[in-house]
């Protein structure tokens, strides 16, 4: 080989060289990327487990309470309310009313 075609296949191997290095570079990259997404989606799917077992929790205890108040319905329900007795207002708070014909 001749002197110059000797450099430009050096010059060559030094740019694929470069190149293999920034693909490197970025695929370490991608990778860094791609488990930050994965962190993040078990984390969405941690909280999404987490609010699906609150709303399970709620629905139980909206249960609960609805058969207890049908409950305390029902035990209301037997008592028997006499008419309130009427009571006259004190002289203080009475009005006075009078008409002139």
């Amino acid at each position: 080989m001749n002197g110059p075609n000797r450099k430009e296949v050096v010059g060559s191997v030094g740019k694929v060289r470069e190149i293999i290095g920034e693909i490197a570079t970025a695929s370490q990259q991608q990778t860094a990327g791609i488990a930050q997404i994965h962190q993040a989606l078990a984390q969405l799917d941690e909280g999404t487990q987490h609010n699906a077992a609150l709303v399970e929790e709620a629905a139980a205890s909206a249960e609960n309470l609805q058969r207890q108040a049908g409950d305390l319905s029902h035990i209301v329900s037997q008592f028997t309310l006499a008419a309130p007795a009427r009571q006259e207002a004190p002289a203080s708070r009475r009005l006075l009313v009078t008409i002139d014909e």
